[in-house]
């Protein structure tokens, strides 16, 4: 019986135009090779006969992209974060949806009441009892109660990650839930149960994550039976965090420091300390503050990142927890859309949030207040004229109004607050001021059309440019933009630019405009 002959597979020739060229790189699975051409260096799938290869690329899925560590030791696929936003912004739905898509998100526990944040928890239990995800520890210097109460919180549902964000020191609250998941793995060597991934920008501040905690607190922790004496004896040779978020410029709190000067910085101040304290395990360092397009998170991994956590990006999308109305507008702002305004939670230290300028006032009301409270000791100091624009324009109410509802604010959050401001009209000014700061992004976060010049929206100049590299995709209208497309998009259109970034090193003339572009999954 006469066999058929099989017909010779014919090699690929190299790409030349723009559309070859991206569907080529664009296959991240696949390597790539530059061989030599009488024009110069091109691009093939192989090895083409007859030409030297000059350089050659293995295959970069985005799932490769940062520390394989950092994707063991959370169990997820990615070195990809949905960092928190407070309020619930990051919502139960934000969180559970990128869980089931692979990837970190923290739930945004911060300025929650505990029972909001006790009612997520349950949720989140039910909604994904078996996968990775973290809850928001927002430093509260104000309100001690509040924090202990979300500690307390995470322990009782066995929450395995925290996201501490804000902080200027370690608390006891902190601590506590860090040591309390200290205990011996089979081999008898120290393991963290309970993780923690903190930011910081400073390295004042981020020395002390890279370090046991403070041995005075955790002995006051352990004569208050809060921890055991074992954990208490294995605190001397953990550091504070497993994760250390270098926060850049970045929406809500942020020191605006730019990520190119930041990054290094900081791993050098770690890798230091590790070279003291090498029986401490190392701390893995992530970057945030500007991730809102595959360039950002490209230069973020060719900076050293661990991994990348994202933010204003994700307040757009539609599991977050926002009204329609804010993520439309969130859709639309611009990279110069983004203003400083006075903090809520830290008013009274002069701390600054970044936060959305187009279509609202809150940042020029905002700063007005901080002038005010900068220059008179009370609300009786107040002028004629400012004490009209505050109850005309801004609260919309008698001063003494606002008053009788930050007491029954606080009757059920934390009693102490008003007490310990009975006898400051400073301190009840402050609190009055807060009034306003507090319920503005409640307004944003619900849409309130009435309000909708007071909106306080936290975001930064990341997501005028995701937007812009948005615009002409499916993922310009806020619809259709679901947090785990995003983060797909955001990690293979990184690595599709960093495959360019080497094929210029290895002499490649590349068309301009050689972009990624995001299409809808089938």
């Amino acid at each position: 019986m006469k066999t058929r002959e099989r017909t010779p597979i014919r090699p690929e020739p190299p790409a030349t135009g723009p559309g070859s060229l991206r569907t080529l790189i664009g296959r991240l699975e696949h390597s790539l090779y530059v061989v030599a051409a009488d024009s110069g260096p091109t691009v093939a799938p192989a090895p083409v006969p007859g030409r030297r290869v000059i350089a050659s690329l293995g295959p970069l899925p985005p799932r490769s992209l940062g520390s394989p560590d950092f994707r063991a030791a959370h169990g997820v696929r990615t070195a990809y974060m949905a960092g928190a936003m407070a309020g619930g912004i990051s919502s139960v739905e934000l969180v559970a949806a990128a869980a089931r898509a692979g990837f970190l998100a923290a739930f945004g526990a911060g300025g929650l009441p505990p029972h909001a944040v006790r009612e997520a928890l349950v949720r989140l239990g039910a909604r994904v009892p078996t996968l990775p995800y973290a809850v928001n520890l927002l430093h509260t210097p104000a309100e001690p109660a509040l924090e202990r109460a979300v500690v307390e919180l995470c322990l009782h549902h066995k929450v395995r990650c925290v996201e501490a964000s804000a902080y200027l020191d370690l608390t006891p609250h902190l601590v506590r839930y860090r040591v309390a998941g200290l205990r011996r793995d089979a081999d008898g060597r120290p393991y963290a149960a309970n993780r923690v991934i903190a930011k910081a920008s400073r390295p004042e501040v981020c020395g002390r994550f890279l370090l046991p905690p403070p041995g005075e607190t955790v002995a006051g922790l352990l004569a208050q039976g809060l921890v055991t004496a074992e954990q208490a004896d294995l605190a001397r040779v953990v550091p504070m965090a497993d994760d250390l978020t270098v926060e850049a410029d970045s929406a809500g709190h942020t020191d605006r420091r730019p990520l190119a000067a930041l990054l290094p910085v900081l791993a050098r101040q770690r890798d230091a300390l590790h070279r003291r304290h090498p029986d401490l395990p190392p701390v893995r360092l992530g970057a945030a503050g500007g991730i809102g397009t595959p360039h950002a998170v490209a230069a973020a991994f060719a900076l050293g990142a661990d991994y990348v956590v994202t933010g204003s990006v994700n307040q757009s999308c539609v599991e977050a927890g926002t009204a329609e109305r804010t993520r439309r507008l969130l859709a639309t702002a611009g990279i110069s859309d983004f203003d400083m305004a006075p903090s809520g939670y830290m008013f009274e230290l002069g701390a600054q949030v970044q936060v959305l300028s187009r279509g609202t006032m809150f940042p020029q009301r905002a700063r007005r207040l901080r002038r005010l409270y900068e220059s008179c000791g009370g609300v009786e100091e107040l002028s004629r004229q400012d004490r009209a624009w505050l109850e005309g324009q801004v609260f919309r109410r008698p001063l003494d109004d606002v008053w009788t509802e930050v007491v029954r604010f606080f009757a059920d959050r934390d009693p102490g607050v008003v007490e310990r401001a009975a006898a400051d009209p400073r301190r009840r000014m402050a609190l009055t001021f807060r009034w306003y700061l507090g319920l503005s992004s409640k307004w944003a976060v619900g849409g309130d059309p009435e309000r909708a010049a007071d909106y306080q929206i936290w975001a930064g100049p990341a997501l005028g440019g995701f937007n812009d590299w948005a615009r002409d995709t499916y993922l310009a209208d806020p619809a259709g933009r679901h947090v785990a497309d995003v983060a797909h998009h955001l990690l293979a259109g990184a690595a599709f630019h960093t495959r360019l970034a080497a094929l210029r090193q290895a002499g490649v003339r590349l068309p301009a405009g050689l972009d990624y572009v995001p299409a809808p999954r089938p």
